[in-house]
């Protein structure tokens, strides 16, 4: 039996996990988390055989969550499963010690697949993002403006893209509007964008909106 924690601020997302996995014989949902500070708190007195993580969540988060987590002795491994498609972020969270990433929009299928792999000690990766990945431009090639960017800044620029306010992303991300505030003015200058126009322009170019 695979034992999982999943952590995710979303209820409505855990709850539609655990109906997936209801289904199958060797995957439990033993516990749930809502952000990452209730994750480490669980694991503190808790055994699991995989954490299923999402990033984007309130309080620690992302590389730092990951870097905690598998400080500890017999750190279970980790599968983030997350909204974000790109390559860089996907590198990021494996580099700190993620042994899979699959995407929100990947099918049951994959994700089942996922799970039984990386708790078995395996690696996993989304097949679009390792294709992506595979055909990354090379390093001599100039990089794209938003590939400078750092992995919460890139997340807060896709959540602009789609429209949402700067208090909206900071209560989604459980950070203060001012940081908000800040890590938008630092985006737009590493990518030499004056105004709010113009982002918009950028992101629909680059189709980072949904």
């Amino acid at each position: 039996m695979i034992r999982l924690l999943v952590v995710d601020d979303h209820a409505l997302m855990r709850e539609g996990l655990k109906q997936l996995f209801e289904g199958e014989g060797d995957i439990l949902v033993s516990a749930e988390a809502g952000s990452g500070e209730e994750a480490l708190a669980i694991l503190q007195h808790e055994t699991v055989d995989l954490v299923l993580l999402d990033i984007t969540i309130p309080g620690i988060h992302g590389v730092e969550l990951i870097a905690k987590i598998r400080e500890r002795l017999n750190s279970p491994p980790i599968l983030v499963l997350s909204m974000h498609n790109e390559p860089q972020i996907a590198k990021r969270k494996l580099k700190a010690g993620a042994l899979g990433y699959i995407t929100k929009d990947s099918s049951p299928k994959d994700l089942l697949e996922a799970i039984r792999k990386v708790a078995s000690g395996g690696r996993y990766i989304a097949a679009d993002i390792a294709e992506k990945i595979a055909f990354e431009i090379s390093d001599a090639a100039p990089l794209v403006p938003h590939e400078l960017l750092s992995g919460r800044e890139l997340v807060i620029l896709r959540m602009l893209a789609n429209g949402k306010k700067v208090n909206e992303i900071a209560l989604e991300l459980g950070i203060s509007s001012k940081t908000v505030s800040t890590h938008k003015a630092r985006l737009m200058q590493k990518m030499h964008i004056e105004s709010d126009v113009k982002l918009m322009q950028y992101t629909i170019a680059h189709g980072m909106t949904v």
